[in-house]
């Protein structure tokens, strides 16, 4: 037991842990909530629990913490951006956004990212290592503590690909979903990929109501190849193979996010071929203008073409929307302001 993640396990791994010392199941419980729902990760402090069996957690297990390493708010809208500080030096980062509808939060699941999205920042420097479960949750946890406010949805679309840490992630949206722990709806969950789909088709088995969010950015395998190097593994026709899967199995709707590059992917042709691509997939377009970054300098399109992109794509029956940008003046955009903060500080 000297090894194990205490705020990383489910509440039936609690439950087993309490067991295995002797004590009875509902002291897991009282722990599990504890941690996820009283957000306290500090064990001497878990009163509920007797002290010789606190002490016993101490010496055999471990609680990891993250800390708030810095936090910025913007001056355009209620968007708010954090940096942790994880107990290895390792900084990740969440982006707090306000809506009508609640509190968002998009939460990171790795230290950088290996996947290689050319216009993405996060992925830049590779993938450091993945986050455990507990780290992934204490970003919402201690936003929630800061603001004195509860997250009503939450977004895995931060820095690294959740299918590439697949059983922290799986871990992650079980102990978020929990009743007695922060008991989120799975259909307030969101779970943003690049297009793993050896690993969709597992998500989809695990039958769960999240929204399901896969990075397309181009009709054309061609084109998408140049962009996302997962695309020469898995081309379009697997991974919407794969998508189809996902809807039909979960009964939930597929979103395609769709980076919009100024003469790249903006074209006629990509019009109509996304509307024979997806006209038989219970689907939505989310058009992202490009948010440019340094190693890769293309243009973002005028609002304009892209509000006219969206049209014609529903004319073809796709239905569409506009990413709303928040937060541009605190580089709110995946992995930018955790390595502007990096790069300054070296």
């Amino acid at each position: 037991m000297k090894e194990i993640e205490l705020n990383s396990l489910t509440l039936e791994e609690t439950k087993d842990i309490m067991l295995s010392l002797g004590e009875k199941a509902y002291r897991g419980e009282q722990l599990f909530s504890s941690f996820n729902r009283n957000k306290e990760l500090d064990i001497e402090e878990i009163n509920i629990l007797p002290q010789k069996l606190r002490k016993m957690l101490i010496e055999k297990g471990k609680v990891r913490k993250i800390n708030i390493l810095k936090k910025f708010s913007s001056n355009i809208d209620d968007t708010r951006k954090y940096l942790f500080l994880l107990e290895d030096g390792n900084i990740i980062e969440s982006v707090l956004m306000v809506y009508p509808h609640g509190n968002s939060i998009c939460i990171s699941t790795q230290v950088g990212c290996r996947m290689g999205c050319e216009f993405c920042a996060s992925t830049k420097e590779g993938r450091i290592r993945n986050l455990t479960t507990s780290e992934m949750l204490n970003q919402i946890y201690l936003i929630e503590k800061d603001l004195d406010e509860n997250i009503d949805n939450i977004v895995l679309m931060g820095s690294g690909e959740p299918l590439d840490n697949y059983e922290n992630t799986l871990k992650f949206l079980n102990i978020i979903h929990e009743p007695k722990g922060h008991n989120t709806s799975y259909r307030n969950i969101t779970l943003s990929t690049c297009g793993i789909v050896p690993k969709i088709y597992d998500l989809a088995n695990e039958n769960l109501p999240i929204t399901l969010s896969i990075s397309l950015h181009s009709p054309f395998d061609s084109e998408r190849e140049k962009m996302m190097p997962i695309a020469k593994t898995y081309n379009i026709e697997k991974l919407l193979k794969a998508s189809k899967y996902y809807e039909e199995i979960t009964n939930r709707r597929v979103t395609f996010e769709y980076t919009l590059i100024e003469g790249v992917n903006d074209r006629c042709e990509d019009i109509n071929e996304l509307g024979k691509l997806l006209k038989d997939i219970n689907s939505h377009v989310n058009l992202i203008p490009l948010n440019p970054i340094k190693e890769y300098n293309r243009e973002r399109p005028e609002l304009s073409s892209v509000e006219k992109f969206k049209n014609k794509l529903e004319k073809r029956h796709i239905k569409a929307t506009v990413r709303k940008e928040k937060g541009t003046d605190i580089s709110a955009s995946c992995g930018q302001l955790r390595r502007d903060y990096i790069e300054r500080s070296q």
